[in-house]
């Protein structure tokens, strides 16, 4: 299983949104990914993102690379993941 992927759903380690659900949009490099929330969702705003300030879960939404905040809310409404993604999640450190 490929951990960093479009469509996983991870957890924000570091940073005021620190224990936010994201979804991974698009892979840049080897060392960051486009995250999103959606905003009004998560409070998780589109930006690019360290791996390393990442940690992904388990959970995949089906997504095509690049899509927008709208596809984004479909996706994860569809896979009934929507109310999943509100909750908060305390971030574990154990990377750092």
């Amino acid at each position: 299983m490929p951990a960093i992927e479009v469509g996983r759903i991870c957890v924000k380690l570091i940073g005021r949104e620190a224990g936010r659900k994201c979804v991974i949009v698009d892979l840049m490099d080897k060392n960051f990914v486009l995250i999103t929330g959606p905003k009004n969702v998560t409070g998780v705003k589109r930006r690019r993102a360290n791996i390393n300030h990442v940690e992904p879960l388990k959970a995949k939404v089906k997504i095509k690379r690049g899509a927008s905040d709208d596809e984004v809310i479909e996706a994860l409404d569809a896979s009934n993941k929507l109310e999943e993604m509100k909750q908060r999640v305390k971030p574990t450190l154990a990377s750092f």
